[in-house]
C-alpha cells in the first residue's frame, strides 16, 4: 500500500478528525479547543502527515529550538491504520529532521501504554534520580 509523506500541516478538519479519532484529544492535561490544539501543531517547528489517498491517517510534530533540543508531540495514528507501521514511520521522519538539522537531544512524552513502542525505537526512559516533570497552571 502507497502513501503519501506531507510536512505540509494538514487542514484543521483533517487534523482534528484524527485527534478524536485517534483518542489523544481525550488524553490532553488542560482544558484546550480544536482550535487551540490546531494552533498548537501551526506553531511547532516541525511536523509530518501521511495520507491514505486525500485521508490524514497519521501525524506528528515537533517543537525545537533548531539548534540542539527538539521535543515530539502528538504522535498519532487512526487506529483503522494502527500496526501498519506508520507510528514507527512518523517518528523516523521526526528524528530524520533532526539528525538534518544537527539535533542531538530529543525528549518526548509518551501516552500511557505507549512506553514500549517508543522503547523500540531507541527512547530511554530518563534516569529516576534525573525525572521529567512537568506543572499543569
Amino acid at each position: 500500500m502507497s502513501h503519501q509523506f506531507s510536512d505540509q500541516l494538514p487542514s484543521f478538519e483533517q487534523f482534528v478528525s484524527l485527534h478524536e479519532a485517534s483518542g489523544l484529544i481525550k488524553s490532553k492535561k488542560g482544558t484546550y479547543t480544536r482550535e487551540q490544539l490546531y494552533q498548537a501543531a501551526e506553531n511547532s517547528w516541525y511536523h509530518i502527515s501521511i495520507y491514505d489517498q486525500d485521508q490524514l491517517i497519521a501525524f506528528g510534530r515537533m517543537i525545537s529550538d533548531g539548534v540542539y533540543q527538539a521535543l515530539i508531540c502528538d504522535v498519532m495514528v487512526d487506529p483503522s491504520y494502527q500496526k501498519q507501521g506508520l507510528g514507527k514511520k512518523i517518528i523516523e521522519a521526526l528524528l530524520q529532521k533532526c539528525k538534518d538539522s544537527g539535533i542531538q537531544s530529543v525528549q518526548l512524552f509518551s501516552a500511557k501504554g505507549k512506553q514500549q513502542f517508543y522503547k523500540k525505537l531507541g527512547f530511554e526512559e530518563r534516569e529516576l534520580d534525573a525525572p521529567g516533570m512537568s506543572l499543569i497552571i
